[in-house]
């Protein structure tokens, strides 16, 4: 049993707006945190620029906003100059996939054991309501008044074309759901992408109204757990089948099909192909996927760095500065 509560991570008093996601988000974490057992002063909690990365003014933790799309450069400077830290990225959809999108595929493809907590509310909402990468094709906001005429990025797309090992998902206001995907973040040995979908009330509220709720979840998601057959809907009897190259969605009872027939998650299989598929499900035909949707281990950056200075050291006639000086030629000036 853990010594932490949740009150051990708190600090100050959130400023968002009532009923804003990332309420419901950092209360999770909180929670989260305190049941994985990590020393607050162990932790290093670090953000961008946006709404959602205020978090870090909350954490009684090592903290630090940055500039805007740099979150994944700093936590990458600070894993690798502190490999003990547990370092948790805060990034909206605007700072982690705009201006921050090349650091934040590099970092996926570099593998650092950070974990990228992506709040995604399709939104730019400190700035006050323009569209963001997330956003869908034809939305209209403030920067868009016509709607967009560009499609969006599906950050599970971005994360599994960097060579990402682990993605995530789970809904702001789910906090069972929630915890279970960061505990399975902090678990995983590399870069874990953690998406949070979460509505901004005041710019894009809605956005994700289908499985808000529990009742919608019920209904409309999928929460996937390797080793077990794909099933959803409120008394479990919908399952996902193959269906040539794609999924499609059957009614257990119908057709003879039963439980044997549904295919069963494999969030540890290296060919990601079906986990993609499940990541890209959206309705109305199919459901949304949570929970863990892909978790493989491989080498990471940091654990390699270490492995490289250690080995090159031992290699070398020095081991410190005064060493360094007196290993080439010397003389003495009388």
């Amino acid at each position: 049993m853990s010594e932490y509560t949740a009150k051990d991570f708190k600090k100050g008093q959130p400023r968002w707006c009532p009923g804003c996601g990332d309420h419901f988000f950092l209360n999770s974490l909180h929670k989260a945190l305190a049941e994985i057992g990590v020393r607050p002063w162990e932790t290093a909690v670090i953000s961008g620029i946006g709404c959602s990365s205020r978090l870090p003014y909350y954490m009684n933790t090592y903290a630090m906003q940055t500039i805007h799309g740099r979150a994944a450069a700093i936590s990458t400077g600070c894993k690798v100059a502190n490999p003990k830290l547990s370092v948790w990225q805060v990034s909206g959809d605007g700072d982690g996939l705009a201006i921050g999108g090349n650091h934040f595929i590099h970092a996926i493809r570099r593998n650092i054991d950070i974990n990228i907590l992506l709040l995604n509310n399709r939104i730019y909402g400190l700035t006050k309501g323009q569209y963001s990468p997330t956003s869908p094709r034809g939305f209209v906001s403030k920067s868009s008044p016509y709607g967009t005429v560009e499609d969006p990025f599906h950050p599970a797309e971005l994360c599994f074309g960097a060579r990402g090992r682990f993605f995530a998902r789970c809904v702001a206001t789910d906090g069972p759901g929630t915890g279970e995907v960061l505990k399975a973040a902090a678990g995983h040995k590399g870069t874990a992408v953690c998406e949070i979908l979460q509505h901004c009330v005041i710019f894009n509220d809605g956005t994700y109204d289908s499985v808000y709720n529990k009742e919608g979840r019920a209904k409309n998601a999928i929460y996937l757990e390797h080793g077990q057959p794909m099933l959803f809907g409120e008394n479990k009897e919908f399952g996902l089948m193959q269906e040539g190259f794609g999924l499609k969605v059957v009614k257990l009872g119908e057709n003879g099909i039963t439980e044997k027939d549904i295919l069963v998650h494999d969030a540890h299989c290296m060919d990601n192909t079906l986990q993609l598929k499940l990541a890209l499900m959206e309705g109305p035909d199919f459901p949304v996927a949570l929970g863990v949707i892909r978790d493989v281990e491989a080498p990471t950056y940091d654990d390699a760095v270490m492995e490289q200075i250690e080995e090159v050291s031992a290699k070398k006639k020095y081991h410190n500065f005064k060493e360094l000086l007196m290993t080439n030629d010397i003389w003495e000036v009388k």
